[in-house]
């Protein structure tokens, strides 16, 4: 009888010991399933310049394949608006926040009470002044402004005063990229005889310029547009006062008019920045760093008060010559587009030797 009930009573131990082994188990498959995606908040400063749309859609989508949920919002080049949305991601308790800056100077303070919150930040494209952030991930823009230089210099256009119609100077690249802009210009012994700052990389500002300053227009051999989207409007005033091709001009981003404009002989090149690895990048970089792991970055910046971890990419100078070569081929533009305007290099596959 004792042997039967030390029998019963093992089976009863183990029995309990099974159930609860089970329960646990699905607890934890319960937790699993239940564990939300990482969260990455993403602010843009807007989308008025035409490279933002492509960098988003890139970056959500590498995002959401490697298991990640993207939350995506537009301040509409208002900075107050933007640091709302920083403060708006904390208080959502995102895993990371990655900001296109509007004012390189503003966002310090919001940016270190995220960080005070134990979220990751990551300053896209433009440096985040005195933020600490946990990476800056952007492209050689003193070598852009070099490549636009080399543009001007290396034309066959006889080239001995320039203008610079800029972009704005709290976007901290500008600064970096007029650097190398006159680098390159002044130890060509060529005069800069005006420069103009564009207010929240408004386009129109470049065309204004061209209208209310002719005279010194007409002194220039040569324009830098901060971008091409004020090329276009430069390009465009020029055109009414009948300078379009007698005036160079020279931007960056490779936006799809200003390539136009380029096989067609009004605009001398473009710089290439290749947005989707930069996209790409950056997404990896920011599940990386939400997950808890280390991002190795080839180098640091200093952001006014502290060296930050600094990946950067390289830009490529886009002629007539190697249009095909780095626009088509790589399926930034597509051919027809490109050549829109010009049906015979369209219909001979874009090679001017092709004709």
């Amino acid at each position: 009888m004792k042997k039967r009930m030390s029998v019963l009573v093992l089976v009863l131990l183990l029995l309990v010991c099974g159930g609860c082994a089970s329960g646990e188990e699905r607890m934890a498959e319960e937790d699993t399933q239940t564990q939300k995606p990482l969260q990455i908040g993403m602010s843009f400063d807007s989308f008025v310049i035409e490279r933002w749309q492509r960098d988003r859609d890139v970056f959500v989508s590498t995002a959401m394949e490697l298991g990640a949920e993207v939350n995506v919002q537009n301040a509409n080049g208002d900075i107050e608006e933007q640091i709302a949305q920083i403060e708006y991601f904390i208080d959502k308790e995102m895993d990371v926040i990655v900001i296109v800056c509007i004012d390189s100077d503003s966002l310090g303070g919001v940016v270190q009470k995220a960080k005070g919150a134990g979220i990751k930040v990551i300053a896209y494209d433009r440096l985040i002044k005195n933020g600490d952030v946990d990476l800056y991930i952007s492209f050689d823009n003193e070598a852009v402004g070099e490549m636009m230089a080399e543009g001007i210099v290396g034309s066959d256009m006889d080239v001995h005063s320039v203008l610079m119609l800029c972009g704005p100077l709290v976007d901290n690249n500008v600064s970096l990229v007029n650097e190398g802009f006159r680098n390159v210009i002044q130890g060509h012994q060529i005069e800069i005889i005006d420069m103009m700052h564009a207010d929240g990389w408004k386009a129109e500002l470049g065309a204004e310029y061209i209208y209310n300053h002719i005279e010194t227009v007409k002194r220039a051999d040569a324009i830098m547009c901060g971008n091409d989207d004020i090329a276009t409007a430069v390009v465009r005033a020029l055109a009414e006062k009948r300078l379009a091709g007698k005036i160079g001009v020279v931007g960056q981003d490779a936006d799809l008019a200003a390539c136009q404009r380029i096989v067609q002989g009004t605009q001398i090149m473009t710089v290439y920045k290749p947005v989707e690895k930069l996209a790409q990048q950056a997404a990896r970089c920011a599940i990386e760093l939400g997950e808890g792991r280390s991002v190795e970055a080839e180098s640091t910046i200093d952001d006014g008060s502290y060296q930050v971890p600094y990946m950067t990419l390289e830009p490529v100078s886009v002629y007539a010559d190697n249009m095909d070569e780095v626009i088509v081929n790589s399926g930034f533009h597509l051919k027809e587009d490109v050549y829109l305007n010009i049906p015979e290099l369209r219909a001979s596959g874009g090679s001017r030797e092709a004709e």
